[in-house]
């Protein structure tokens, strides 16, 4: 059979063609991410009910230490999973081991008793200081092989917390203390995997967290899936962020809907000296098909940027009523680099900003100064880790390398806000194949080397992006004013 000529040059080039749209789509989602996530879950070959241990679900007797016996007895004897029947399970911090599944079905919900004497202080971080803090609802500390899975519920009933909060930061305020009351008032978080590998948390709803819902600490290979987050119910839970991945490394986060009052979620990596000093970064980071409500950011970068970021990709996800869909920020005392921040085929309606990048975020917050009164005084270690002076030089955080492409945007309060220091330009933004609608167009500032390709942007004040101070800005964009 006589095959022409013309058909083989067009199986050859349709061929080459392919090639390349696999290396492009390889550049945007790079070998990395079939490197993430838990490897192992226990097996669960073995069966302990709480009840077996006396634990009550009535919601009013304290169930924790009978909780704790059955996760103790299941790992001492190899491992296994730890099952309960239905009802509301008033409990304290737990504690996981390793090879142990704590499976919380439907119709199941552990509720945080409210009683800090329930929930002891040990050695973590939080917020990028590493200090004496509660423990949370459930821990995984130093643990491999972990699991926290089922249709049920951890329930934080924070509210005696937010309430707390509020009210020292009025004091505080007036003692101008701001930059330490964060700190200051001890707020129970809901889950905190620290020190640990291949851990799975998937398919529980959380409510009400007291602080941070799921932090992911000094760990690797972690999957947090199938997550409900609604921190909103029964009032305003302030830094009630929905998943924190801190200093940890080759973590998947995917199928997650997240209602917070805070960062949805969130990339940390220490602030400020005490940040620099542990000098740990979070890397290999994929997000997908997730779903942000109110809250800070679809993904945060920061603000604690210290021990730098890198090779972060959010795809197939949308932000509803969230403030940013990326949104980067830190401060002239945190040092740090963030780089390679990928986000594709993102779905957006009614959020503040498209991007949003900022060196100088919340000054009360971000920089510490101890009022006279203080001087001379003991203070608290964590005081005193935040009032470690930064040189000029360790304190310029950098950002560079950062991507968004098909962003398609129903509405966001402005396009994109952008803006780096004289001595430390955000380097090699590229925004392409993304088509908004803005109330206004937004800013530009100390950049090198921002593209724009392939923007639809149409503003609802008939504005332009304003820039000023940037160095090879190339904007290839449409306005539909």
């Amino acid at each position: 059979m006589r095959v022409s000529w013309n058909i083989i040059a067009l199986l050859f080039f349709g061929v080459l063609t392919l090639f390349e749209v696999h290396a492009a789509m390889a550049t945007k989602l790079p070998a990395w991410i079939q490197n993430v996530g838990a490897t192992a879950k226990p097996k669960t070959n073995r069966h302990v009910n709480v009840a077996s241990y006396g634990a009550v679900n009535d919601g009013n007797t304290l169930a924790t230490k009978q909780i704790q016996e059955a996760i103790d007895d299941c790992a001492a004897k190899g491992g296994g999973r730890v099952e309960f029947a239905k009802g509301v399970y008033l409990t304290g911090a737990l504690f996981l081991k390793s090879n142990v599944e704590l499976h919380i079905p439907k119709g199941v919900t552990l509720q945080a008793v409210n009683n800090l004497d329930e929930f002891p202080d040990g050695p973590t971080r939080v917020a990028g200081i590493e200090m004496e803090w509660p423990a949370a609802i459930i821990n995984v500390v130093g643990q491999n092989n972990v699991a926290i899975t089922g249709g049920g519920t951890i329930d934080g009933d924070g509210k005696y917390l937010w309430d707390k909060y509020w009210s020292m930061r009025e004091g505080y305020n007036k003692q101008g203390l701001r930059w330490i009351v964060d700190y200051d008032c001890k707020r129970v978080r809901s889950l905190v995997v620290a020190n640990s590998s291949n851990v799975t948390i998937d398919g529980l709803t959380f409510l009400r967290a007291g602080f941070w819902t799921v932090q992911v600490l000094y760990s690797s290979h972690c999957t947090v899936s199938n997550l409900t987050i609604r921190n909103n119910v029964g009032g305003r839970g302030p830094s009630t962020d929905g998943i924190d991945i801190d200093s940890s490394s080759r973590i998947l986060v995917e199928d997650c809907d997240i209602d917070c009052n805070d960062d949805n979620i969130c990339i940390k990596a220490g602030r400020d000296a005490d940040g620099l000093r542990v000098n740990r970064p979070t890397e290999y980071v994929l997000i997908r098909r997730c779903t942000t409500r109110k809250g800070a950011g679809l993904v945060t970068c920061g603000s604690e940027t210290s021990g730098s970021m890198r090779y972060i990709c959010c795809v197939d996800s949308k932000a509803i009523g969230t403030s940013s869909v990326l949104r980067v920020k830190s401060a002239m005392t945190r040092g740090g680099v963030v780089e390679h921040i990928y986000l594709s085929n993102i779905e957006v309606d009614s959020v503040g900003h498209v991007l949003n990048c900022d060196m100088n975020w919340n000054p009360s917050y971000s920089y510490s100064k101890l009022p006279k009164e203080f001087e001379g005084k003991e203070l608290p270690p964590h005081w005193v880790a935040m009032l470690q002076r930064v040189s000029p030089e360790q304190g310029l955080p950098l950002y560079r390398n950062i991507h968004m492409s098909k962003v398609k945007v129903r509405y966001a309060h402005t396009f994109v806000n952008c803006v780096g220091a004289e001595n430390s330009l955000v380097h090699d933004v590229e925004l392409e194949s993304i088509e908004a609608v803005a109330g206004t167009a937004g800013n530009i500032q100390y950049s090198d080397n921002f593209k724009m390709k392939n923007i639809k942007l149409t503003t609802l004040d008939g504005s332009v992006i304003t820039q000023s101070d940037n160095i090879n800005l190339f904007l290839a964009m449409k306005y539909n004013n």
